[in-house]
């Protein structure tokens, strides 16, 4: 960015950093906020709590400074200070409560930050960022270096100097850090783990830019699901594979490693035992900075996974507009072809295609089965002893179903209703009350059929007994009326 008249302008008139640093009330903007947001590493705190700390710290300045010093309310300025025209907080509401929340914006964090490098320091150490600059530049050498005689010749050259300064050590020469060389370093390490949090604050904010964004797209879209889906996903995948996205994925990676938390837990317990350390009285959350750096992590996962929430939820909404289009569209079908049933178009008004398809998959296709070929043995037939009387072939009883259900049909043609006795009466049975089932059978599988259980009628059939006289034999059965 160079900085000349009119963008200097623009950042005094529109940068909320800078209107913090011109407003009237920024030594108790910046030294609140940083006690309560910077300092204790809070992301959000809800709007009852926040307001009564402020209350507590407008009390204390109304005490020495009189009470025409900040009469308003707490809430008040809080509020004020997160309007749009100032934006310092944030406001928002989390998901399944009511009950507002503030955080800091990115703007105001740089803004405290610079703040407090005006301060004098007692102690100010360049070997060390001498050190990390000439590391870096190292890394970045050897990195891009593409041919392999180089690289393996810098390794082979790191191994000598490994090998001579372990060399060293055995013969009793260990070099050590002096007070002035731990202060230096340490003072290094808390500057960037501090700038490290400022930055996870300002991905969120990316985010939660992008997840805003999204919000007013789908607010206003009218087009298909798949063009905005498209544009979405394509903004989100350019933020992840930006340098920035790259960056904060690798460094999540790297915390989210078991052995590495370990490894950091160690070393920090180690170096803030160190005499030279104690002295500058470090504070107290540095023992857990790293557990710090996890939750402003998750922090921006979450905001993430707001964003992939938001764009499920356009997902379904949109699914079920569509499905009640579709269903007005079937109703609609349903009133119309109401409105046309007692009088109906003349021609044909609609025409069906028969819809199916004759597939036969390879896979479904029997395999090849070779004929069998019948062996006939050359054997001579010989005839049973035993005696076995044909005729009781010839007095089997059946009783041909299609003839009744013709007679029954024929019965209906010319009446809407006929009882078992008056078919009967108009056929007689000829097999007796094999016949007189097949009829009761009918009646409960091809024909609808009342029966009257309060009415019941005589059947009666000729018959003949086993000595050749005729008989007359009856059954009496409830009313059963075929309908037709």
């Amino acid at each position: 960015m160079t900085l000349d008249f009119s963008t200097l302008d623009a950042l005094r008139t529109h940068h909320p950093a800078w209107r913090l640093l011109r407003s009237d009330h920024a030594a108790l903007v910046a030294s609140f906020l940083h006690r309560v947001f910077v300092a204790p590493n809070v992301r959000a705190m809800a709007a009852a709590d926040l307001a009564e700390a402020l209350e507590d710290e407008l009390y204390s300045l109304r005490l020495h400074l009189g009470e025409a010093a900040f009469p308003r309310p707490a809430l008040d300025y809080l509020n004020d200070w997160a309007a749009p025209d100032k934006g310092w907080l944030r406001k928002f509401y989390k998901r399944g409560t009511d009950e507002a929340q503030f955080d800091l914006t990115p703007a105001t964090e740089k803004a405290i930050a610079w703040l407090v490098q005006l301060a004098e320091r007692q102690f100010v150490g360049t070997e060390s960022r001498l050190l990390t600059l000439f590391d870096l530049l190292k890394q970045m050498s050897e990195g891009s270096e593409a041919d392999p005689a180089k690289r393996v010749a810098e390794l082979h050259r790191k191994r000598d100097e490994i090998d001579a300064e372990i060399a060293r050590v055995v013969a009793g020469d260990v070099p050590m850090l002096d007070d002035t060389a731990l202060k230096d370093r340490f003072q290094q390490f808390m500057q960037g783990a501090r700038e490290l949090l400022a930055d996870f604050r300002e991905v969120e904010h990316n985010f939660r830019q992008l997840d805003r964004r999204v919000r007013e797209r789908i607010a206003l879209w009218e087009g298909s699901k798949g063009a905005l889906l498209e544009d979405i996903m394509g903004e989100r995948d350019a933020i992840a594979d930006s340098d920035q996205g790259k960056s904060f994925r690798a460094f999540w990676d790297f915390l989210l490693s078991s052995r590495r938390q370990e490894e950091l837990t160690e070393l920090l317990a180690r170096v803030l035992a160190l005499p030279a350390v104690a002295d500058l009285h470090p504070d107290a959350r540095t023992r857990r900075v790293h557990y710090d750096w996890m939750e402003a992590g998750e922090h921006t996962q979450r905001t993430v996974a707001a964003l992939s929430q938001q764009l499920r939820r356009f997902l379904d909404d949109r699914a079920w507009l569509e499905n009640r289009r579709i269903m007005d569209i079937l109703h609609g079908i349903e009133s119309k072809a109401l409105a046309l049933r007692d009088a109906p178009p003349p021609g044909s008004p609609m025409a069906i295609a028969e819809a199916c398809a004759d597939i036969e998959l390879a896979m479904e296709r029997p395999l090849f089965t070779p004929a069998i070929k019948p062996v006939i043995a050359d054997l001579v037939v010989q005839a049973g002893d035993d005696e076995i009387d044909p005729s009781a072939l010839f007095e089997q009883v059946v009783v041909d179903k299609a003839r009744l259900t013709r007679h029954i049909r024929h019965a209906l043609q010319d009446r809407m209703q006929i009882t078992l006795s008056e078919l009967v009466a108009t056929q007689a049975l000829e097999h007796g009350l094999a016949e007189l089932v097949a009829y009761l059978q009918l009646g409960s599988e091809t024909f609808v059929t009342v029966v009257d259980e309060n009415t019941v009628e005589p059947i009666r059939w000729q018959a003949v007994a086993a000595d050749g006289v005729a008989l007359t034999r009856c059954a009496r059965l409830p009313r059963v009326v075929f309908m037709r």
